[in-house]
């Protein structure tokens, strides 16, 4: 199995306790790029990378900001070589962001209407027994 790539820099302190993770997410994300996608719509096929790329950064997220376990140098080592998605942790600091699935997600070019995907929408304002997925990411309703 390859290493995740890596600058020439050596990874700072405390490397070794995350790099399982990192390497079991990494494969999982190998694993669905390679996925056949027959009977598959054309944006079915990229959910599951869009899901593992969110368990990616926002375990970096928890690790830095909830429970403190890795250092700074190590958090910014992370978002440098693009182990974690940067703009993603950036919204994911501010209130209403916190669930956020993906940044297409609130990215008001992609809709017809200039407006936020319908995973945005809080399920108490949506119709009763309505099955709502995200067209970009398969989420199911990332509002706070």
């Amino acid at each position: 199995m390859p290493k995740v790539r890596r600058s020439r820099k050596p990874p700072p302190d405390g490397w070794e306790l995350i790099e399982p993770t990192i390497e079991e997410l990494d494969a999982k994300m190998r694993e669905h790029e390679t996925e056949s996608h027959e009977g598959k719509r054309i944006v079915e096929a990229v959910w599951p990378i869009f899901k593992v790329h969110h368990q990616k950064s926002r375990y970096i997220y928890d690790l830095f900001y909830k429970r403190k376990a890795i250092s700074r140098e190590l958090y910014d080592y992370c978002l440098k070589e693009k182990i974690a998605d940067a703009n993603l942790i950036a919204k994911w600091k501010k209130d209403g962001y916190e669930r956020l699935c993906c940044l297409r997600c609130i990215q008001v070019k992609d809709t017809n209407f200039g407006t936020n995907c319908i995973c945005r929408v809080p399920r108490e304002k949506l119709e009763e027994m309505k099955i709502v997925e995200c067209v970009h990411c398969g989420c199911r309703g990332c509002s706070g």
